[in-house]
């Protein structure tokens, strides 16, 4: 059984058991989140839109932290210009305890 949640602006296909890295939520490590956008479950047969009304996917914050560093360098050639720049991405990293269709 699987389900696609959406957060923070994005879609993830999970199962229980699994630990995926969402973008940064505002809680401590141990906690418990409880995602209430559910698009679609499969268990059976495949819920969507209004079958998944009620559904809710909950798992316990295992983890805080950065992704690794992406360069960013600008160049326009002829006139000297040269910029670099990183980004660290902060993530969530959620382990999927239950789906509650």
């Amino acid at each position: 059984m699987y389900a696609i949640i959406a957060t923070g602006g994005k879609q993830y296909k999970v199962s229980e058991g699994d630990v995926v890295r969402v973008e940064k939520l505002d809680c401590e490590p141990g906690k418990t989140v409880t995602f209430d956008q559910v698009l679609a479950i499969s268990g059976d047969t495949l819920k969507v839109a209004g079958d998944v009304a009620g559904a809710t996917v909950t798992g316990t914050v295992m983890d805080q932290g950065k992704a690794k560093k992406v360069i960013v360098y600008k160049y326009k050639p002829k006139t000297g210009y040269h910029k670099k720049n990183g980004h660290r991405q902060a993530y969530t990293a959620v382990k999927i305890d239950k789906i509650n269709a």
